[in-house]
């Protein structure tokens, strides 16, 4: 007897143009999201005045200069597509053309057939929350720097160490934090080796290796989320699933990245030839770099090039900053949470129906109690770090000042080198028209007069100085200026992790549950069902690890990142297990657990396959790295994944193809438990 289903079985007419749009309007939203970009657009200039006006008179921002230039009568704009805009955009515009309504929003939010993007946002933000405070506390840069200093300078030693360690506290912790602290970690500690020619090595084996970790707990992706609430698999056994494919994963790839993918001595030295740090520098406290303008001018400096720059480079990883109470608190606040994740979803298995426990129930308060302490002991701590932090101002106020002062010095002596030019210039030309003293005099004055304007301009003002009388002006956006600084000053840590999480995730997956729903309700994911129907039968269990496996990671590129891929692929098996629930003709429990196992393979693995936008943390991963000038193109990307990814997956497939003929049997898969 078919089993009744929470979302619509009644599905759309994929032939009628509102379906056609549909998905048409999806592929182009992914292939945006992959290949983001600007649309130039040009407003009135009058339309544009009169609207900064208004905020200016209602004191939102601050009063315009009125000697701007004003030649062009229109202002040129930018509207960005990206992975937040693009698919907010395309939900309104099917909104608007009547192709999607109140259903699709409704079950795109709230949720339908056991996945609930609301309770996913909240469990994940909320976890995301206790584990960048404990970054931000500098645990994880501080256990970097021991591990670094365990591994010494033997270089594979070294690998293996920083291998080791990104996947352990990866598989706890999730990806975000060792993107967060090991991606800058690693930059550091790569430009202050004399010898390691290229980061390559290092940033590569650290983005895979974190990516692998995150597959084995639930809590550490958010694509691990929606596939365990898709297909109500308990957290526990959804573990006890993946460890075994993913460790083999890890021990597997360690030597073949070492000895074939990143084989030559410039990228990973036998002997690693390290900068030393001062005695000097060793005995300065460490200071909190999420106090703002802590280090003062260093963190200009250590960007640039020479000795100076790499010394402060060295400073920061071998005299790291490390909050011990704050650490300890955040770990035993994780650690409890974890545990009562399990406990709460194992147990809300065994409840009747229609009564459910939500993980969230457990992060929330969690998250608050870890808050109310980074905002106590920020409260406690706060005179030590606002004078830290106006220090390091002062500091970098008084640079800004003498930067001034050098180019006011430099314009002043191009000014006398063109008045001597054009002095020289008149006395040859016609001479006896007037004294040298008249010429100079006249000259001066003209061009002073032209680079009086270019000098104001050029010249910066100084925070905190003397700046324009206009800029005097209490308005909303100076407000919240100060009270942000106010706020980094005093509450450095919680300011800082506020800062840090991954709110871009928020509308992006919101809007990609509504697309993806909407190909439900047009019809289409019944389409993809038929078709990985076929592609099963004609291939058996095998075919289905196989097929999964590339699939999942292939839509990682190509279908909103790993996230906008699980949400599309879970709808896709749901929609699978429901017509041959309605046509009576069983799945056997091999074929079941291997289509949904090698899912969460593809979607973890393929954040590094061959575009960057396969992940949020992908993306994070190149900003970090961009900050401190290494620049990763889309082409180098793919390049050097490519392998990496091809051997992962090929390893952890073939281990997962072994665990499910062991443990598995071929008898028929209940799917009732699944589709109620």
């Amino acid at each position: 007897m078919a089993t009744t289903k929470a979302s619509s079985n009644v599905n759309g007419d994929i032939t009628e143009w509102r379906s056609i749009v549909t998905l048409i309007v999806f592929v182009i939203t992914n292939v945006v999201v992959l290949f983001p970009f600007h649309i130039p657009f040009y407003v009135p200039r009058w339309l544009y005045n009169g609207f900064l006006g208004a905020l200016s008179s209602m004191r939102i921002i601050s009063p315009r200069n009125k000697n701007e230039a004003t030649s062009s009568s229109w202002v040129r704009l930018r509207l960005s597509m990206n992975i937040v805009t693009a698919p907010v955009i395309a939900d309104l515009f099917l909104l608007a053309i009547k192709a999607i309504g109140r259903r699709e929003v409704k079950d795109g939010t709230v949720g339908a057939d056991h996945i609930h993007p609301i309770d996913i946002m909240v469990f994940f933000i909320t976890l995301a929350y206790i584990a960048i405070s404990i970054d931000a506390s500098g645990l994880i840069r501080y256990l970097a720097f021991r591990v670094l200093q365990w591994g010494g300078k033997v270089g594979h030693r070294l690998f293996l160490y920083l291998y080791l360690f990104f996947f352990g506290i990866g598989s706890f912790v999730g990806n975000d934090p060792i993107i967060l602290s090991g991606t800058a970690f690693l930059a550091y500690m790569t430009r202050v080796s004399s010898n390691i020619v290229h980061p390559r090595a290092w940033i590569y084996t650290q983005f895979a290796v974190a990516n692998i970790a995150s597959a084995i707990l639930v809590s550490s992706n958010p694509t691990n989320l929606v596939l365990a609430g898709a297909f109500k698999i308990r957290f526990i056994d959804y573990t006890a699933n993946m460890v075994v494919p993913v460790i083999i994963t890890a021990i597997v790839l360690f030597p073949f990245l070492l000895y074939i993918v990143f084989a030559s001595e410039s990228l990973i030295p036998v002997e690693i030839k390290m900068h030393e740090l001062p005695e000097d520098a060793r005995g300065k406290k460490p200071v909190n770099p999420n106090i703002p303008n802590a280090r003062g001018t260093a963190e200009q400096q250590e960007d640039e090039p020479g000795e100076q720059g790499k010394l402060l480079s060295l400073e920061e990883i071998m005299n790291p900053f490390l909050d011990k109470r704050g650490a300890g608190f955040g770990a035993a606040i994780m650690a409890l949470a974890l545990i009562s994740v399990l406990s709460l979803n194992a147990a809300s298995q065994s409840l009747p129906d229609g009564v459910v426990l939500q993980v969230y129930w457990v992060t929330l308060p969690a998250a608050f109690i870890m808050l109310v302490w980074d905002l106590a002991f920020g409260w406690l701590h706060r005179h030590e770090t606002r004078e830290i932090a106006r220090e390091g101002r002062e500091q970098v106020e008084q640079a800004k000042a003498e930067q001034a002062r050098l180019q006011r010095e430099e314009m002043e002596l191009a000014v006398l080198q063109e008045v001597d030019q054009l002095v020289s210039a008149t006395a040859n030309d016609a001479p006896g028209v007037g004294s040298d003293s008249e010429i100079v005099k006249s000259q001066s004055t003209t061009t002073d007069e032209k680079k009086e304007p270019a000098l104001e301009k050029e010249t910066p003002p100084v925070e905190g100085g003397t700046t324009p009388s206009n800029s005097d002006q209490r308005t909303l956006s100076s407000i919240a200026k100060d009270t942000y600084r106010w706020s980094q000053e005093t509450f450095p840590t919680a300011t800082a992790v506020l800062s840090h999480l991954p709110y871009a995730l928020i509308p992006f997956a919101f809007a990609m549950f509504i697309l993806v729903q909407a190909l439900v309700t047009k019809g289409w994911v019944e389409v993809f069902a038929k078709g990985w129907d076929h592609w099963v039968n004609k291939t058996g269990t095998v075919g289905a690890i196989g097929g999964m496996g590339f699939l999942s990671v292939i839509l990682c590129n190509f279908s909103g990142t790993n996230i906008g891929t699980t949400i599309l692929l879970s709808r896709i098996i749901q929609s699978w297990l429901q017509l041959h629930d309605e046509s009576g003709i069983p799945i056997s429990e091999r074929t079941y657990y291997a289509t949904i196992y090698s899912m969460a393979l593809g979607v973890n693995y393929g954040a590094f396959s061959t575009a960057i936008s396969a992940s949020l943390a992908g993306l994070l991963w190149r900003d970090i790295l961009a900050k401190k000038h290494i620049h990763v193109s889309r082409l180098d990307f793919a390049r050097v994944n490519l392998p990496i990814i091809a051997i992962a997956m090929s390893v952890g497939c073939a281990v997962l193809i072994g665990e499910i003929y062991i443990i598995r049997h071929d008898r028929p898969f209940d799917l009732v438990p699944v589709l109620e």
